[in-house]
């Protein structure tokens, strides 16, 4: 195990590392509340999102609002999401790994977990897109999993970076 311990760690470079996560934090919430103006986050709405409006639920009169994603779409939203996630969740994890609140296995599974799941996100979507609408489950499941994590892992550094020393300071 590392000796660095992140609540001992000089003020500054505390509130640097927390003011990161703060922006951070607020990247990832700003995404999420994208997500869910684009699909309600419902499973009806991330399949409409990506495959589009179905045929069958468009009345003659009806415009259709949402299109098929082409795969130029489909391959741009996965590239730039993994780039932006690999960066999100090594910068977070590698953060996360001075932690000393959770146990070993608890911290290693927290700082692989979103890499899996954000493959499994985007490989359902593709699922949404071009195989059946029930894709949508995992597509919500994994992207629970991902977000989970994130904050996990963000709230137990928040607390390690700003109020663990505080508690337990003997000055």
């Amino acid at each position: 195990m590392t000796k660095i311990d992140l609540s001992r760690l000089e003020p500054g470079l505390r509130y640097f590392l927390a003011s990161f996560l703060f922006l951070l934090s607020l990247a990832v919430i700003s995404g999420l509340i994208y997500v869910a103006q684009g699909t309600m986050l419902e499973p009806v709405g991330i399949t409409r999102h990506y495959a589009g409006d179905a045929a069958a639920d468009l009345q003659e009169t009806d415009i259709q609002e949402n299109f098929p994603k082409s795969v130029s779409e489909m391959l741009l939203t996965t590239h730039s999401h993994f780039a932006g996630f690999a960066f999100i969740f090594f910068l977070t994890g590698g953060l996360f790994y001075f932690t000393k609140t959770p146990g070993t296995r608890l911290k290693t599974l927290l700082m692989t977990e979103p890499f899996l799941t954000v493959f499994l996100t985007f490989a359902s979507i593709w699922g949404v897109r071009f195989l059946h609408p029930s894709f949508s489950y995992l597509v919500m499941l994994s992207a629970t999993l991902t977000y989970l994590s994130f904050f996990v892992m963000t709230g137990i550094l928040f607390y390690e970076l700003l109020v663990k020393n505080r508690m337990f300071s003997s000055k």
